[in-house]
């Protein structure tokens, strides 16, 4: 089932999806593969921050629920070598890098419905050659489903060149209706993070989380927390998903689980301190209000060689898997 949501300033149709099953309920936008809107069955308020209307997607919101690419996060003053050639992206960034493939990447284009039932959606698109800058013509699917509380979202690519590839859901997750994190914890599967310079570009250097503020092996509030950092959980992909991050609220639990080799954990840093865009049911979203927790390759792993490998090459298949899977902690008041 799709309605249309809205028009983009071209004209064309923006569609909303809507997805049921396994105690879920979710609403996927056409622009960006966006998940407009999550629920769980029981629970009076949504999971994600999401929008209402179109213009907000189009302004401030604009990476919220979306899928990032061809490349999620940052790529070093948009540049890359590759082959003995030097390649220019579009750069869209503090400091000239480029971030989440470039001002039209993924996330702002309308991608097409391949396949529906009930509980899932595939959609795909075509990213030519040269597109933001990046070699290769790129064709990528996606596929939202939702089964026994859990959105689980797959991703397959192939290119006809070499590429850097890495998708992400950029989704913002909030298990209470506080408007503020500070009733969350976190706990990641990673004792290594990627430390960043003053435009959130990894430095280069793969330090221990040990002894510093970036330690959640065990789990930790994050009250005052203000991250926006890779979080290192393995040196390569992984063939089947496995569990990485854990978010606990009073009444919620959300259990990440990923193939992918890196987390992005970004705490709405950039929003207002106080009233910021106006969201789902007139809530207004300020600093701090949800976190995204974002599986993907390492950033500007294609100048980084000690970094896990980011490159997707002719014949081969990019797969990426991400499942959020939500359930209660204690049965709701």
């Amino acid at each position: 089932m799709a309605d249309v949501f809205g028009h983009l300033p071209n004209g064309q149709t923006v569609h909303r999806l809507r997805l049921h099953g396994g105690g879920m309920v979710a609403h996927v936008l056409t622009l960006g593969a966006i998940v407009q809107d999550l629920r769980l069955e029981g629970v009076g308020h949504p999971l994600v921050l999401g929008a209402d209307t179109l213009a907000p997607y189009l302004g401030p919101m604009q990476y919220f629920g979306a899928m990032v690419g061809r490349y999620a996060n940052r790529i070093a003053q948009g540049q890359f070598s590759l082959g003995g050639r030097r390649f220019q992206l579009a750069q869209n960034a503090a400091g000239g890098h480029c971030l989440h493939g470039g001002p039209q990447g993924s996330a702002q284009a309308i991608w097409d419905i391949r396949a529906q039932s009930a509980h899932s959606v595939t959609l795909a698109l075509h990213m030519p050659d040269g597109d933001m800058g990046f070699p290769g013509a790129l064709d990528v699917a996606v596929t939202l489903a939702l089964s026994a509380g859990a959105l689980s979202i797959t991703t397959i690519a192939q290119t006809t060149q070499a590429t850097p590839c890495s998708f992400a859901h950029h989704g913002y997750f909030a298990l209470d209706d506080s408007g503020t994190l500070a009733r969350h914890s976190l706990r990641l599967a990673a004792r290594q993070y990627l430390p960043t310079d003053e435009h959130a570009l990894p430095t280069g250097q793969i330090a221990p989380v040990a002894g510093t503020e970036f330690d959640y092996l065990a789990g930790k509030t994050l009250q005052g927390a203000n991250l926006d950092h890779n979080f290192c959980l393995s040196d390569r992909p992984h063939s089947a998903c496995r569990p990485v991050a854990w978010l606990h609220s009073d009444h919620l639990r959300l259990e990440v689980a990923t193939t992918q080799p890196g987390l992005q954990v970004y705490t709405a840093n950039h929003l207002p301190q106080a009233e910021g865009p106006q969201g789902l049911g007139g809530r207004r979203y300020a600093r701090h209000c949800a976190i995204a927790l974002e599986t993907q390759a390492w950033p500007d792993a294609p100048n980084q060689p000690h970094f896990p490998a980011a490159m997707l090459h002719p014949g081969q298949s990019y797969q990426h898997c991400t499942r959020y899977t939500f359930s209660r902690t204690e049965p709701a008041p």
